[in-house]
């Protein structure tokens, strides 16, 4: 059949479904018979699976003007890597807080309808500020521990009120885990007594303040709850890989780990009735 009757034949058809002459479904038959099979909608069964063909798809279908806002937009990246070292430090930070806000809006955006690559943008605006700015303070030779301190500080609490504010527990424990690193480099840094009874003292009381903040606000935040539970846990083991990273001594490394891994377990079963409740 030639294609300006098969087009004339459709349109009738399309006509009569909008004016209810026929039944949807003997529409849908007649569309199927004779519409052009070059151009016709695929049947679910028809439609790529991999991803490379639902790619392609998209491709296909994409107009005029999403095909030049995409260039445009490669463009513009393109720029923006290639020349970033040569730019301004202000219009470095511009574009890095920029990106950052740019990716955090469109992942909120898109996550209600698909949450696995909204929280992916998420992650990736988040770390383009990290990233941007130890990119930032290596290009410009800051070599002085506080600002890396300082940057992974900031972070870290802009990571745990987001992490909180948006019911995302695993950037809200990412934020506290910078602030453990951060209070490591501090340590590290400024303090003059460095032996092994020392660091503890320095992050055993630490841990227990996790675990009674846990407990406290258990009745009201559970959720943030568990995530300082966890991170209390963490605290437990921190005075061994701080000396394992900071200072150098694996001497009795895996020694002090397994009597830590001992007691820390014994402890959570002699109080499993207790903690269940804060987490659970």
């Amino acid at each position: 059949m030639k294609a300006e009757r098969r087009t004339i034949i459709v349109r009738e058809i399309e006509h009569w479904r909008r004016s209810k002459l026929l039944p949807d479904h003997y529409c849908d038959f007649l569309l199927n018979l004779y519409a052009d099979p070059v151009v016709a909608p695929k049947t679910a069964e028809e439609q790529p699976r991999h991803i490379v063909g639902k790619a392609i798809m998209a491709v296909s279908k994409a107009t005029g003007k999403q095909w030049f806002f995409t260039i445009g937009l490669f463009t513009l990246i393109s720029f923006i890597v290639l020349y970033f070292s040569v730019f301004h430090p202000i219009m470095q930070i511009s574009i890095i807080l920029l990106g950052t806000i740019v990716l955090l809006w469109y992942g909120e955006k898109i996550r209600k309808s698909n949450a696995p690559t909204g929280f992916i943008i998420i992650f990736l605006g988040h770390l383009l500020l990290l990233y941007g700015g130890l990119y930032l303070i290596s290009e410009y030779a800051l070599t002085e521990w506080y600002w890396n301190f300082s940057l992974i500080i900031a972070c870290a609490v802009f990571w745990i009120i987001y992490g909180m504010k948006s019911q995302l527990s695993l950037l809200h424990l990412c934020g506290w885990l910078s602030f453990l690193s951060a209070y490591a480099m501090l340590l590290h840094h400024l303090t003059s007594g460095q032996e092994w009874y020392e660091i503890q003292l320095y992050w055993l009381p630490l841990s227990l303040l996790y675990f009674w903040i846990s407990w406290f606000i258990h009745r009201w935040f559970k959720p943030v709850s568990a995530i300082l539970f966890v991170v209390g846990i963490i605290t437990w083991f921190m005075p061994e890989l701080f000396q394992y990273v900071f200072l150098g001594e694996s001497a009795y490394f895996q020694l002090q780990m397994i009597c830590k891994v001992v007691v820390g377990s014994l402890l959570l079963f002699v109080f499993r009735k207790q903690w269940m409740v804060w987490v659970i």
